[in-house]
């Protein structure tokens, strides 16, 4: 990529341009979104409604809404009129609460063939809505390379071709955020939606999205990395998304109550300066804190899930890592984000690939990107994790489908499925660290065995079978799996609960929606069904609340205020959701609880579901788990933790297990696990107001306030 910042920018040609007034924010909110098209490069605004509001609130339900709207039920990810929304939401924004800075992103997925939403730092999202934007709205697919400017300082879009090569996304985002500051001191005012060649070549491409490290004097890269979204990016020939803003204050989202939010934000950043270094570390470690404790309690994926820790994992533990970061705090992805969990590693000199020699920025790795590119290959190498880590973000391909797509090929290649032949000389053992280095630029090119690792876990298998004739129940049992997506990184073997907190998700197995392994397993807080149900209905609700705002939600349970040593429900960190209650309160000027929080999201999240169900996904099969997130597949799995497994049997079972094979203590162990999860299924989907076959009921839906026509049509058809 030689091309200078000047050449680029006389490179420049305006294909298209709209000229607006940028719309005044008033309690969280510009009343507008963005539409564009990128076939007939069409450029217009939409009204954001009093209904899109109350019933869609903004970020993922706005994506979701717009997304339905334009497409049918026989679209797929790569048809024209499938849509990328990104929407922040009216909290998204606001510089006196840690974590405020989030865009959330929704499309139709290459890899699920079904809805699509995936959170992401970085500047984008905030400064799209102060530029005058609830929402984008980009659909159609260019004839061309184009990239797409909104320049909020002067009410100003355009679409335009230039000499800019999108294969490294690191590249295009250090070259955009040049040719489009006006100044030095301009850049922070830039930020940058890119990926890279990965996306051209795989179906698991990532979106990154920039914020400008004044410390650093670099753009740096936060990712949208879940099912694809980059794949859909490049099919729809989208070389970059920019925006400008330059005006930022404290008052930028216009909200009701400003005091509220600034005595709620002091209260926190207090809690994190007391607390952080004795709890969780955040501003130290970032989530990388996770890497020792989910090793000591056998939570840590291992070669492909098959074991919860491993003794070289101390290679990798969160204090190795912490060590690699440059402690350059605090290391926000949103302006005044106390948490300060972004971490990176600086100078630090790659040795393969196309930029081998060249001394780069890192984010990271986040625990999910340590354990899946680390210990579920069977590689602790902490400077293996760190390239690995910054190849899969500049090509543009997600670290955790990465990983476990990786993880399975070695599974498959040390069981005979697969062989060098097929996989064009590679070694895809567990611990083969040149191997999986290999394959990430092979997926990133788009050559060799990349080209079917590029695919994903589904369809690999499905390829494996059909020209090769691999054991096909063998390969479904150890393909982690569900809905088409990658499982995310932690062992879920011991939590019924995270087993159902992963496989009954919307979207697949993303850890986002509920993370109940600790709860469950380590503090046996959820003995019985019910509570586990109840688990499995408060907490996807919960959470689905922050993709609805613009928030990230480490400041919720990555630190604990004092009061909750005392408090009726600690699990739920209750002072700081009391926090969000009023801070929403304050920016909207409503007046909410507890309980119509959980409202919000309930009618989200069903309204998602139904979407799934138009599709022709969403119903109980959907929801099945590959068995090796239920119990172990192998005898060496079972024997790898015998007096564990035999306890069980003989205890929870009933199963004296002296005298017993070990095929034989699999296989009943197996049918306790598969029964005693579909009984969840049965239980969670109760709690939820849906049918046996896991459809939202139409009266539920209409206690929700979402029986659109549509809707009920849609699911009347499924019942």
């Amino acid at each position: 990529m030689g091309i200078t910042t000047e050449e680029l920018r006389a490179s420049r040609k305006v294909l298209a341009e709209f000229d607006y007034e940028p719309a005044e924010i008033e309690k969280g909110y510009s009343g507008k979104s963005l539409y564009i098209n990128l076939t007939d490069l069409t450029i217009k605004p939409k009204d954001i409604t009093e209904q899109m509001k109350e019933i869609f609130i903004g970020g993922k339900g706005f994506g979701l809404w717009y997304l339905w709207n334009a497409v049918k039920p026989s679209t797929k990810w790569s048809d024209p009129e499938n849509e990328i929304v990104i929407s922040s939401g009216p909290i998204g924004g606001i510089t006196q609460y840690p974590g405020s800075g989030k865009s959330l992103v929704v499309t139709l997925s290459p890899l699920t063939n079904s809805v699509m939403d995936s959170n992401v730092g970085g500047y984008f999202g905030p400064y799209l809505k102060f530029s005058g934007w609830d929402a984008l709205e980009v659909q159609g697919k260019a004839d061309q390379d184009v990239v797409v400017f909104i320049d909020g300082d002067r009410g100003k879009i355009t679409i335009e071709k230039m000499e800019l090569d999108p294969g490294a996304s690191h590249l295009v985002s250090e070259q955009l955020t040049d040719m489009f500051a006006e100044s030095e001191k301009d850049k922070k005012n830039i930020s940058i939606v890119s990926t890279g060649s990965g996306a051209d070549n795989t179906l698991i491409g990532l979106l990154n999205f920039s914020f400008y490290d004044l410390r650093r004097k670099a753009p740096r890269l936060k990712q949208a990395g879940r099912g694809g979204i980059g794949t859909v990016f490049r099919e729809k020939n989208l070389a970059a998304l920019v925006v400008r803003y330059s005006s930022l204050s404290g008052r930028s989202n216009n909200p009701a109550d400003p005091s509220t939010i600034a005595k709620t934000g002091v209260k926190l950043a207090r809690e994190i300066n007391k607390f952080d270094d004795e709890q969780f570390r955040m501003r130290q470690i970032g989530t990388a804190n996770l890497m020792t404790p989910m090793n000591d309690y056998d939570l840590l994926p291992v070669n492909n899930f098959k074991f919860g820790s491993h003794e070289d994992a101390v290679k990798i533990s969160s204090d190795v890592l912490r060590s690699k970061f440059t402690q350059n705090m605090p290391d926000g992805c949103w302006v005044g984000c106390a948490l300060s969990c972004c971490k990176a590693v600086d100078n630090f000199e790659l040795k393969t690939g196309p930029f081998k020699g060249d001394k780069v920025i890192v984010d990271g790795p986040e625990y999910e990107t340590a354990a899946g590119l680390g210990s579920n290959c069977g590689i602790f190498d902490p400077d293996h994790i760190i390239e690995a880590n910054f190849y899969c973000d500049t090509y543009g391909i997600d670290t955790i489908s990465t990983g476990t797509i990786t993880a399975f090929a070695m599974e498959c290649y040390e069981n005979g499925v697969i062989n060098k032949e097929i996989t064009g000389g590679l070694e895809l053992s567990f611990g083969s660290a040149d191997a999986a280095m290999e394959l990430i630029h092979q997926m990133g090119q788009g050559r060799g065995f990349g080209k079917i690792a590029g695919l994903g876990v589904r369809r690999m298998k499905h390829f494996f079978v059909d020209e090769y004739g691999a054991d096909e129940a063998f390969l479904e049992d150890i393909g982690m799996e569900n809905k088409g997506l990658e499982y995310s990184q932690y062992q879920a073997k011991e939590s019924l609960a995270q087993q159902g907190g992963y496989a009954m998700t919307n979207k697949g197995p993303q850890h986002d929606e509920a993370w109940l392994i600790f709860m469950d397993m380590v503090n046996k807080q959820l003995p019985t069904f019910e509570k586990k149900a109840e688990a499995l209905h408060y907490f996807p609700m919960f959470r689905t609340w922050f993709g609805l705002m613009g928030l990230c939600k480490l400041p919720w349970n990555d630190i604990i205020p004092e009061s909750n040593k005392d408090a009726d429900r600690p699990e739920l960190i209750p002072e700081h959701v009391q926090n969000y209650v009023d801070i929403f309160n304050a920016v909207t000027g409503k007046q909410i609880d507890k309980d119509e929080m959980i409202r919000q999201s309930e009618r989200v999240y069903n309204f998602q579901r139904v979407f799934n169900l138009r599709l022709g996904f969403g119903t109980r099969e959907h929801d099945a788990a590959p068995y090796r997130a239920l119990g172990p597949v192998t005898e060496e799995e079972y024997e790898s933790r015998a007096e564990r497994y035999d306890n069980q049997l003989r205890d929870d079972v009933g199963i004296n297990p002296e005298g017993m094979s070990t095929a034989d203590k699999v296989k009943k162990m197996r049918e306790y696990r598969e029964s005693r999860y579909e009984q969840l299924i049965d239980v969670v989907y109760k709690r939820r107001g849906w049918t046996t076959n896991g459809i939202p009921t139409i009266g539920h839906l209409c206690e929700l306030g979402i029986d659109f026509p549509e809707v009920i049509e849609t699911v009347k058809n499924k019942l």
